[in-house]
């Protein structure tokens, strides 16, 4: 089966543009039934993830009903998003409220195990039978949610949750506006992907006329950096490799070290390297205590990322997609070679470099 047609066929279940109104009353009705709500996103969460967190908390709170807990999977919020209103409260998780929750939201999160840490820390929570509303944009969603909103189309979950609050009839706030243009224009590295609709162009200029402060979002998510950050984009950049087709490199905790960076500083590194001349994909991994996380993009026509992590227990987009592997060396090996193997041979200008060429 080619990576086309497992995309399409799971494309196929999930929702549309057409859907999100009738959903949408479906969801507030979902939310006006609980009394006890929580909202939660994946680990390690972009702008769309915090942003679409948060403006569906806020519509929560005007409908009358506010979320008990809203947490990221890993309890942190990225400094750069710090700035949306409420994103510091994302990282105080409530393990009670969980508990006690009698409707579990979840957004931009494509399974349940996307939680990372807090998963694993009450995964019989999350396996239990009950009220779970999960909206998302993600192809690969596995539709786990008692209610499920999954619309493949939209460029951001954002996207969806603007719709959401428009076929409510409820008029978005400045403060709203600007949380959901940031998810949108993260997700489009400021609309300017291929998953850029004309729908995602007529939403960012809806919520720019709702009072969205477009030139914060711009400054926060791509002018402005810590000179942590392009000392780990330095770093990591000096030990870029290829392996066929696929370029990549890797993020290691001694680099981390000695940069005083975070992870999360070093999230565009894939994306910048997907544009080198002659890569069909990009890879960037990152050496947790776990094992390797791992971020894929591509801006080849023919190459579905998605597929490819979907190959290993991952998944996302066409564009951009992730998955996790065991820790060790062995590990990073197979999954490099695989990668490479599916994407073809390498160009003729690539550098070759020992993949045995770690930081020190």
């Amino acid at each position: 089966m080619t990576a086309g047609s497992i995309a399409r066929n799971t494309r196929e279940q999930h929702e549309t543009d057409s859907n999100i109104p009738l959903a949408a009353h479906a969801i507030r009705d979902r939310i006006l039934h609980a009394q006890r709500l929580v909202l939660l996103t994946h680990s390690s969460p972009d702008a769309d993830a915090v942003g679409s967190l948060l403006a569906m908390a806020s519509l929560c709170r005007r409908l009358g009903r506010a979320p008990v807990a809203m947490a990221t999977g890993d309890h942190a919020v990225p400094d750069n998003l710090r700035f949306l209103d409420g994103a510091l409260g994302l990282t105080n998780v409530d393990d009670q409220a969980i508990i006690d929750a009698d409707l579990l939201i979840f957004m931009d999160c494509s399974d349940p195990s996307r939680l990372g840490p807090l998963y694993y820390r009450l995964q019989p929570e999350f396996e239990r039978r009950r009220d779970c509303i999960n909206i998302d944009h993600h192809v690969t969603n596995d539709r786990f949610g008692s209610l499920n909103l999954v619309v493949p189309a939209a460029a951001a979950t954002s996207e969806i949750v603007t719709r959401i609050y428009q076929s409510l009839d409820m008029g978005i706030e400045p403060g709203e506006a600007t949380t959901l243009l940031a998810g949108i224009y993260g997700d489009t590295l400021g609309l300017r992907t291929p998953s850029t609709t004309p729908s995602t162009l007529r939403v960012s200029a809806e919520l720019i006329e709702a009072g969205g402060d477009v030139d914060t979002v711009v400054d926060y998510l791509f002018r402005l950096k810590p000179f942590s950050t392009i000392a780990l984009w330095g770093e990591a950049l000096s030990h870029v490799q290829w392996r066929g087709a696929l370029i990549w490199t890797a993020i290691y905790p001694e680099m981390l070290a000695k940069t005083g960076a975070t992870r999360a500083e070093g999230e565009g590194i894939v994306n910048f390297l997907a544009g080198a001349l002659g890569a069909r994909a990009a890879c960037l991994l990152y050496l947790e205590p776990w094992g390797w996380r791992v971020s894929l993009r591509s801006l080849a026509d023919d190459v579905d990322v998605a597929w490819l992590a979907k190959r290993h227990g991952g998944g996302g987009h066409t564009r951009a997609a992730g998955c996790r592997l065991e820790p060790g060396e062995a590990q990073r090996e197979r999954f490099l070679d695989d990668i490479a193997a599916q994407l073809g041979p390498a160009p003729d200008h690539a550098i070759t470099v020992s993949s045995g060429d770690e930081p020190v």
